[in-house]
């Protein structure tokens, strides 16, 4: 037990050591029948990687601040909607429209909560209500089509057995943002405005700003999602996106966020998001029932907050020296 949590002690590394142990416990289960490790189920792993990971992203970027953007499945479904209206004129012009709705609706949640001191969960919870109802506003309650179906295949269309636009687009998102955390002052002061919000605020950091900003980045990671996504479906819907909350929340946790804000990075978000695309493929590929992913997900969460419990550490530090003074 001592090997394995310490080499969950490095939050952006835990979920690469959990995802090998995935692998390896998944290899081993489908007993050489090649259904779990083949090109196939690599490309379905990142295809769901180009779903959730963006939603993670936004999520695990909003959580590291101490605060939750609750909106992202309202923003999912406009987004889609947006994107395909004015897609059917011009794909680009589509995504670019998402685009500007995701950021100005960030903008929009980010200064409010600056201006009136407002939790995010109360403000976000009002913008997914928004964004749902302005969904079925564009839409009529209705599913509208897109029409270009050349872009839409070519949204999945495999190229170099792997990739495809939808898991490249969310892997340079990912690249952009590790970098921007990793290379810049920005990752310091998202991890400072979450760790003691006050204290960076005293220290020079300007906090207003990056909660807009993060929020703004939260809405544009969804935007992405949601026109990519609509797009290679061919079609929009207010209510079709709205449940990527879950899991794009649990990709986070297991990825290295803490609930208490200032901890996590781009790089075990991703993590987190491999894991639980690898478990879905996974479990697919190897003919286990829908219902068990849940399940087995469950277990790993708990596994993971198991292992972030301070109590825990704490007793596990007691028993060593109890036994260093036995031995």
């Amino acid at each position: 037990m001592t090997w394995f949590s310490r080499a969950f002690a490095n939050r952006s590394l835990r979920a690469f050591v959990l995802l090998a142990v995935i692998v390896a416990v998944l290899a081993v289960a489908d007993q050489g029948r090649g259904r779990f490790l083949n090109v196939a189920t690599a490309f379905s792993v990142l295809q769901q990687f180009a779903t959730i990971g963006p939603v993670a992203l936004a999520l695990g970027l909003t959580m590291i601040i101490r605060e939750y953007d609750i909106s992202v499945g309202g923003m999912l479904s406009l987004s889609a909607c947006v994107a395909v209206i004015v897609g059917n004129h011009d794909p680009w012009l589509g995504i670019v429209a998402a685009l500007v709705v995701g950021l100005a609706s960030g903008a929009a949640q980010g200064a409010i909560m600056n201006w009136l001191g407002l939790s995010s969960l109360g403000v976000t919870l009002g913008g997914l209500l928004t964004l749902s109802g302005l969904g079925y506003v564009l839409t009529g309650n209705d599913t509208i089509g897109f029409d270009d179906m050349d872009t839409a295949l070519l949204m999945n269309q495999p190229f170099l057995g792997l990739f495809s636009v939808r898991n490249v687009a969310a892997i340079v998102a990912f690249v952009l943002v590790a970098f921007l955390f990793a290379r810049t002052r920005i990752g310091r002061d998202v991890v400072a405005t979450g760790s003691d919000r006050r204290a960076a605020a005293t220290a020079g950091v300007p906090v207003r700003r990056i909660v807009v900003g993060i929020f703004m980045a939260s809405g544009a990671l969804t935007a992405l999602v949601g026109a990519l996504l609509s797009y290679s479906l061919a079609a929009a819907s207010p209510i079709a996106l709205a449940d990527a909350l879950v899991p794009g929340t649990a990709a986070a946790i297991i990825g290295g966020v803490s609930l208490t804000g200032g901890k996590g990075t781009p790089v075990g978000i991703a993590g987190g998001v491999l894991v639980l695309c690898a478990l879905r493929s996974g479990l697919t590929a190897i003919g286990v029932a829908p219902y068990t992913h849940y399940i087995v997900t469950g277990g790993v969460l708990l596994a993971v907050a198991l292992l972030d419990a301070p109590d825990l550490r704490r007793r596990q530090l007691d028993w060593r020296r109890r036994f260093a003074r036995e031995a």
